[in-house]
């Protein structure tokens, strides 16, 4: 398929539309919004949404940004509602109860927070499970719903409310989890990394892939967040292609455990670049703290030297 914007926009459905209370600069609703557009206009879609910034802001009774059919669960259960009404589809159309010409498509959203942590295990089991739906993750990289409070999603030395840079500790002290190889390891038939940058064409192309393909996919999707990260709302994706160019956020898919890097810099940036703009890492900055940078970025160049050589391995 050859990705054109202006066709896109033009020939596709808006699923998730205006009128949405989430924040400016916010990458949440255009990850939606385009992950949805990828979605045949002739195919229904159940959403299956996780409590969050995304649903306390899109569904607020009687009013919802979603066109279609639309269900909001709890943190921790969102992927097992969705498998839930998946299955019923299923049977339900074995049973003639459905129109065979009519189809559905079953995407569950999530934040980290619900899908990182608190939702782990309903992911995990619907995926074990092979339902035949997509799950997205938008990884704001905190609880940014209920104040901003670190997540297993949030980077090394991130300064949030609960892991607080001051002179205890420098922002949050653990690693930030890798949460797109661990459903990698569950050999789905296709996991992709991606984010909102330039034209959207690896977000919509990867979105288009995951939606169908048959059985459990994954997505896992950065969606900054200018509250919780601090940057000026205008610079949404500036931070995206920072994110990207610095490797902090390689973009990549894995289709049957092969893996293919989808995105190399010409010129990989230093991590600092990416880092500066963000309030939440202004400490790292401060003198005597050099130490954090060459940290964070021994982190970034392990995990993108491991990413070369799982995509050279798997293509042999």
């Amino acid at each position: 398929m050859t990705y054109n914007l202006k066709e896109v926009m033009a020939n596709t459905e808006a699923r998730f539309t205006a009128g949405h209370r989430m924040c400016a600069g916010c990458g949440a609703p255009p990850v939606a919004r385009m992950i949805l557009r990828a979605v045949k206009t002739e195919d229904h879609v159940v959403v299956s949404n996780a409590t969050g910034c995304m649903e306390v802001s899109s569904c607020i009774y009687p009013y919802t940004a979603w066109t279609d059919s639309y269900i909001h669960t709890a943190f921790e259960n969102a992927a097992a509602t969705c498998s839930g009404v998946e299955a019923a589809y299923k049977s339900m159309k074995r049973q003639g109860k459905l129109p065979e010409d009519k189809t559905t498509k079953f995407i569950t959203f999530g934040g980290d927070g619900g899908t990182y942590d608190i939702g782990l295990q309903s992911l995990s089991g619907a995926m074990e499970r092979g339902h035949d739906m997509t799950y997205v993750c938008y990884d704001n990289g905190a609880y940014m719903n209920t104040g901003i409070q670190r997540s297993s999603a949030t980077p090394h030395f991130a300064d949030t409310t609960t892991s607080p840079a001051g002179k205890v500790i420098p922002g949050k002290m653990q690693r930030r989890k890798d949460l797109t190889e661990v459903l990698a390891s569950h050999h789905l038939p296709y996991v992709a990394q991606t984010l909102a940058m330039l034209n959207f064409a690896d977000l919509y192309t990867k979105a288009e892939k995951a939606i169908y393909t048959e059985g459990p996919t994954f997505l896992n999707v950065l969606a900054p967040c200018p509250r919780g990260w601090g940057y000026p709302t205008d610079m949404l994706m500036q931070i995206n292609k920072l994110a990207a160019d610095t490797c902090y956020w390689p973009l990549y898919e894995v289709v049957n455990g092969v893996y293919k890097i989808t995105y190399k810099p010409a010129k990989k940036l230093p991590v600092e670049e990416f880092l500066k703009p963000q309030k939440r890492f202004k400490h790292m900055f401060k003198p005597g703290n050099e130490w954090m940078i060459e940290e964070f970025q021994k982190e970034v160049d392990e995990r993108w030297e491991r990413l070369l050589e799982l995509e050279a391995m798997t293509n042999k």
